[in-house]
């Protein structure tokens, strides 16, 4: 089954998008991502996407790790494409949206700016099951013991009870968007091929998040020369 009937068919989505590289602000099909816009150029892309048939762009991350230049840093090479589905102009004139994750997409090559923000010619060949409700089945106790053990060891607090009530794809979307990981680890997330395959690699995430925070408590003044 299709996810919205608003979202476009494969053969309908653009081949060109706007790129908002945005680290460690991960976005994944069939999750929301809130994002509070102030920047002139990307002010420029959200009012070009406001106006655009399908209202779609493109997130992606920064990949730092092959970039020479600060400024403008090499893209990863897959980020997701949301359509924004609403839009807020504040007194002060920044723009909060949000963006509801569609598809992910591959990154064939960067095309010219526009407006002093970033385009990319896409392809989405490699995820046209993310269009569809995906009915799958992760190791939930697993998965919820390492999210309960690592919200302990952060301090943080949750609804237990509504997390778990959630459906399997969007427990595992929302836990792989809002968990405070690094950029390799959230691109990892979004690469993964299904979402067993990635409430298993969030799994291990987590689990190792606990043991590296264990040892630091253990350990506060162990100092290496």
């Amino acid at each position: 089954m299709k996810r919205s009937a608003i979202i476009p068919d494969i053969q309908d989505l653009p081949g060109e998008i706007p790129v908002f590289p945005l680290n460690g602000a991960l976005l994944l099909p069939g999750g929301r991502l809130p994002l509070n816009i102030f920047e002139p150029r990307y002010l420029n892309m959200v009012s070009d996407v406001l106006t655009s048939p399908t209202r779609l762009m493109g997130m992606i991350q920064s990949n730092t790790h092959t970039s020479q230049d600060e400024a403008m840093p090499n893209f990863y090479s897959v980020g997701c494409v949301g359509r924004l589905s609403s839009f807020e102009e504040t007194t002060d004139g920044r723009y909060l949206i949000s963006l509801d994750g569609v598809i992910r997409f591959h990154v064939d090559k960067e095309i010219d700016m526009k407006d002093g923000y970033r385009r990319a010619k896409v392809n989405y060949d490699l995820f046209t099951d993310d269009l569809l409700v995906q009915e799958t089945s992760i190791n939930r106790d697993t998965l919820l013991k390492s999210l309960r053990r690592f919200f302990d060891m952060k301090g943080f607090t949750a609804d237990w009870e509504a997390i778990k009530a959630c459906d399997s794809e969007k427990l595992v979307t929302t836990l792989s968007m809002i968990c405070p990981l690094e950029v390799t680890d959230k691109q990892a997330l979004l690469e993964a091929p299904t979402t067993f395959d990635r409430a298993e690699i969030l799994t291990t995430m987590l689990e190792m998040q606990v043991s590296s925070l264990g040892l630091t408590t253990e350990n506060p003044g162990n100092v290496r020369h």
